[in-house]
């Protein structure tokens, strides 16, 4: 796991911007902390920090073989097979997942994409051809940002490091404010908010030539007729998840689990633990509280039990070597600034920092820990997939917030922009490229879209939280539930069997029963553990009074009289999903203003 950079020119000599290559490098210090390097050519400058996992001294970057060089960010879980693959055609000197993914590239070429099993964002200089390919995973585990000048591009995993060029500019105009207003913290596939800047999409590759970039789609979720009983689906999701947890454990470094007491963390820490036994080893978990939650929590619909008991139940029968880290409400606060350093962009507020502050835990018992992410959106376990008002609105069902989120735009750009529009044209493109079948019901049909839906926004914004917060410790954390043949194949499976006995995600329980205690095994769905305790609201109240008071760059974008109408607590609407509600959009825009401040954003 890295963090990689760099610039193409065909008019210009790239050798001549070493000391701009080096701040890009020095931003993409905490995502790769243990080497860096950089390979300069005339037409192009490929900048690398590493992470070392799999083959410490061998896996080195940039790295070269003949005329391609690569810099890669990422782990190949069909490593193995691949090398196998090629040993007719390549000797290797590593084993390292780099040498393969570059030798794979040589063999195969922009095809090399469809044969990887892994996540990845990764980019290839061919000297001779004088061309720049660029790829992503297909689900979006890793980032890769660009900027085309016109007359040079240049690329990097943060937006950080990108700013660091001065080609780049520190501007948004009407679309980054929508998206920042509007969409946050989700964000339009592609954009990067920042004005010029795009983002490679999940599932699209190409290359930047002398005559421009030009990019396209290798992978999306396809739909299919599946002929299998109920008994053989779950079988067949069983092969699929075992697999991907078994082939996501190797590591030359040690491995750990996030354990939260739910279904997904339970089940990819039992894998987990068996696995390791095989070996001899102890598995090691990790779970998350804040300090006085036990005192201030309330049981609701989202949220109808907390985790300790839970948590306990499983370290219990595992037998594994659990820490609990505790968090401190001040900290969660003072933790929103890094959380914007860590993501680039003003986020999910606390959901963010916690999550940051967890992963700086976590790098002190491993250098690799497994999460459960995704497996609500590919097996769907949102109460907007079960609910059926919710799941038949016409809308994004996590944020039917857009005429609350309107009244903050500044006068500038409300004029600009048609904020109805903006979100619902969003939304209908993003269920319109849901592919369906002929025969699909109109429940079946409606669930497809419900998938991509989740699939381009909910689902990307978990994952960038989950890359940016624990990369930002230079932690890799792997998300099982990612394999893109368990979303391909869950894509096609009836909700019907999805659904068993009335249950979220009741196919994967009943697929995976035999893994975990009954107790856990049929628990109700709970998200992610946030503070309860309303210290937070009061702290992160006085600092956005704070701000206003100070003159900060905030009211630049947003409605000063908003602001303080929020800050007298007279809203309390969801701002975005289960998690975001009054506290978190108070501590959004704590966020935005220091975002805007500490990048020098400028309104254009």
């Amino acid at each position: 796991m890295c963090g990689i950079a760099g610039a193409v020119s065909f008019i210009e000599d790239m050798r001549e911007d070493m000391k701009i290559y080096e701040k890009m490098q020095h931003a993409l210090l905490r995502r790769g902390p243990d080497q860096r390097g950089m390979v300069l050519k005339r037409q192009a400058a490929l900048i690398h920090t590493r992470l070392a996992v799999i083959d410490i001294d061998g896996g080195r970057q940039p790295m070269s073989f003949g005329r391609y060089t690569i810099v890669y960010n990422g782990e190949l879980y069909n490593t193995e097979e691949l090398r196998r693959e090629l040993e007719g055609d390549f000797g290797f000197t590593t084993h390292s997942d780099t040498e393969v993914v570059l030798k794979s590239y040589i063999k195969w070429g922009s095809t090399c994409v469809d044969r990887f099993n892994g996540i990845f964002a990764l980019a290839v200089w061919d000297e001779e051809e004088q061309r720049l390919f660029l790829a992503r995973d297909r689900i979006g585990v890793k980032p890769l940002f660009y900027y085309d000048t016109g007359t040079r591009l240049i690329f990097a995993s943060e937006l950080p490091s990108l700013l660091e060029h001065p080609l780049v500019p520190h501007e948004i105009d009407a679309e980054g404010a929508a998206e920042l207003l509007l969409m946050a913290p989700g964000r339009t596939m592609g954009c990067g908010v920042i004005r010029g800047v795009k983002e490679v999409k999940p599932g699209w590759c190409g290359y930047y030539t002398a005559e421009g970039t030009k990019l396209w789609e290798y992978w999306r979720l396809r739909a299919y007729e599946l002929h299998e009983s109920f008994e053989d689906t779950a079988e067949h999701v069983r092969e699929l998840v075992l697999d991907s947890v078994r082939r996501q454990l190797v590591s030359d470094v040690p491995v750990c689990t996030f354990l939260s007491g739910g279904l997904d963390s339970s089940l990819i820490s039992s894998v987990a633990a068996a696995e390791l036994k095989k070996q001899g080893r102890q598995l090691t978990t990790l779970s998350v509280d804040y300090r006085n939650n036990a005192k201030y929590f309330r049981s609701s619909h989202f949220q109808p039990d907390s985790d300790p008991e839970y948590i306990a139940c499983m370290a219990e029968y595992l037998g594994t070597d659990h820490h609990n880290i505790v968090l401190d409400t001040a900290d969660l606060a003072k933790a929103l600034d890094d959380a914007v350093e860590a993501r680039g962009l003003p986020g999910m507020a606390d959901v963010d920092s916690s999550m940051l502050l967890f992963c700086r835990e976590i790098k002190k018992y491993g250098t690799v820990a497994l999460s459960g992410e995704c497996a609500d959106e590919i097996f769907g376990g949102y109460p907007w997939y079960r609910d059926e008002d919710i799941r038949m609105t016409d809308g994004f069902p996590w944020a039917q917030s857009t005429a609350y989120r309107s009244r903050f735009l500044c006068d500038r750009y409300a004029r600009e922009i048609d904020a109805g529009d903006y979100v619902y044209s969003a939304y209908r493109r993003t269920a319109d490229y849901a592919m369906k079948l002929p025969d699909d019901s109109p429940l079946e049909y409606r669930m497809r879209e419900m998938t991509q839906l989740n699939f381009h926004w909910f689902m990307q914004t978990l994952l960038d939280r989950k890359d940016r917060m624990s990369m930002y410790s230079g932690l890799e954390v792997r998300v099982p539930f990612c394999d893109y043949r368990i979303a391909e194949y869950l894509y096609n499976v009836p909700w019907e069997y999805k659904d068993y006995k009335g249950r979220e995600k009741g196919l994967l329980r009943e697929a995976m029963k035999e893994w975990l205690p009954e107790k856990v095994l049929w628990r109700k769905k709970s998200p992610y553990p946030k503070t309860h305790d309303p210290v937070f609201l009061d702290i992160v109240t006085a600092k956005l009074r704070s701000v206003l008071d100070s003159g900060g760059r905030l009211t630049e974008l947003v409605k000063r009289e908003e602001l303080e109408r929020l800050l007298r607590h007279e809203y309390n609407v969801q701002w975005y999903g289960q998690l975001m509600n009054l506290p978190q959009t108070i501590a959004y825009f704590l966020q935005l203003n220091y975002w805007l401040e500490r990048f020098d954003i400028k309104l254009v």
